[in-house]
């Protein structure tokens, strides 16, 4: 029977995708203790979660107002912290749970990328997981060195070579190379080792790479990019992937969209996983549920939605007041999200949104048509979804940390085991094998990288 996929979205910062998560009175006040990020995966091993997956930016919302204090002021996902470092610690307090980290294939190095998700790969055993971006603002691009962030469809095209890269130094050693006989003082056939020479538009690595395969090949390759061009380059190189559509029919339709272009691409629909985000407020009864929820959204404020918006459109929406219509001018000079603004001049029929209309749509700062209820509730939502074939899964984003996880578990996971729609133990070690995933032969990505 086919079982759903189940991804904890988390955020190595002071709250979580939602900025007024530090203010709920649940909220654990130690996000920055490794004690915070331990109860963490060892809440969602315990629910048998597929992967703890962290989101990230290289910098703090300061595009509102062109300054950092309302952010700092308001905590408005001010402290980020290295995830890479983070999974580190959580990896050293499960034994199964896969651990996911986003790196921006803008601002990083290749060579660098591949040696860090590697060694973690083989330090977990072969649970690591590596979500692809290509970052989103001029504060990251600042923050790295350059004056203004890279135009949308070039950054794919950047992308598209940096994971070819990535990919290639994966598989410089193949299976067997390492010997280590002692007695002939071999530690591993050098003829099984390759260099890759890669020189291309935009980068350039030598090799030969310096860490081997690990027991699931390599890491797996996540990816959550909503624009057309997003969606091409998922196509192309995604091994599970990050949805976000906030209502059936459109996840059934873009679901149906994206397995066909993997297809298109001569690649196995079945072997990439599309989970959609969303939010879970579970309790024992409905009407407990919805006094949390009440509680959790209480706690938002305009400035959160205006400095989250302003990150993700890479706009400066002090500019302009909440019901100004963008001029075509203005919405061609947005670098950010391109998927945020399809979204919304889709749902609004509008070529020229406002500033609210964008706030509404994206719900930018708010929990988006959460999941309230008790456990029937719930299952009974995720269950349609994924049998309707809008999903393979589901990306839970947490309105309080780690309370949100530990109700989802208790509450929901026992009743989705009870329909036979999740796993009741894991069956194998790596995260491959949680996914579904087959271990990838040695440079079997080249066939689908035209």
């Amino acid at each position: 029977m086919r079982q759903m996929t189940l991804v904890g979205f988390l955020q190595a910062q002071n709250c979580t995708q939602l900025a007024s998560s530090w203010r709920h009175p649940e909220s654990r006040n130690d996000s920055m203790s490794k004690d915070f990020y331990r109860r963490i995966a060892q809440v969602l091993e315990a629910g048998k979660f597929d992967l703890g997956f962290f989101d990230d930016r290289l910098a703090m919302p300061d595009m509102y107002g062109g300054d950092h204090a309302h952010t700092v002021e308001h905590g408005i996902r001010c402290v980020k912290m290295d995830p890479l470092t983070v999974l580190t610690v959580m990896g050293m307090a499960t034994e199964r749970l896969g651990l996911g980290a986003t790196c921006s294939t803008t601002y990083f190095n290749p060579f660098d990328l591949a040696r860090r998700f590697q060694t973690l790969d083989l330090m977990t055993d072969g649970r690591a997981a590596w979500n692809v971006v290509t970052s989103f603002n001029d504060g990251e691009a600042m923050n790295m060195g350059f004056d203004r962030h890279v135009a949308h469809d070039l950054r794919y095209d950047m992308a598209d070579e940096f994971l070819e890269i990535v990919l290639g130094h994966w598989d410089a050693w193949e299976d067997g190379a390492i010997v280590q006989d002692k007695a002939t003082g071999l530690f591993a056939h050098p003829e099984k080792v390759h260099r890759l020479d890669y020189k291309g538009k935009f980068f350039k690595s030598r090799g030969p790479f310096t860490v081997p395969r690990s027991p699931q090949g390599h890491p797996v390759v996540i990816q959550a990019g909503a624009s057309g061009r997003g969606t091409r380059f998922a196509a192309r190189w995604a091994e599970l992937v990050f949805t976000a559509y906030h209502d059936l029919e459109s996840g059934k339709k873009s679901y149906a969209a994206l397995k066909e272009a993997i297809a298109q691409k001569g690649r196995d629909p079945s072997k990439v996983k599309l989970t959609n985000l969303v939010w879970t407020v579970a309790a024992e009864t409905k009407s407990e549920a919805e006094d949390k929820w009440a509680l959790a959204d209480s706690l938002v404020n305009e400035t959160d939605a205006l400095s989250l918006l302003a990150e993700v459109m890479n706009y400066d929406l002090s500019k302009k007041g909440l019901d100004d219509p963008f001029t075509d001018e203005e919405l061609a000079e947005l670098s950010g999200g391109q998927g945020h603004i399809d979204v919304v001049v889709r749902v609004t029929g509008k070529q020229n949104p406002t500033v609210r209309d964008f706030m509404e749509v994206t719900r930018r700062g708010h929990a988006r048509d959460p999941f309230v209820g008790g456990p029937k509730e719930i299952a009974d939502r995720m269950e349609q979804w994924f049998v309707e074939g809008a999903c393979d899964g589901f990306v839970i984003s947490a309105t309080h940390v780690p309370g949100t996880y530990e109700e989802f578990v208790k509450f929901v996971v026992p009743e989705l085991q009870r329909r036979g729609l999740f796993r009741k133990e894991y069956t194998g070690s790596t995260l491959r094998e949680h996914l579904g995933l087959d271990r990838p032969e040695n440079g079997a990505w080249r066939k689908y990288a035209g």
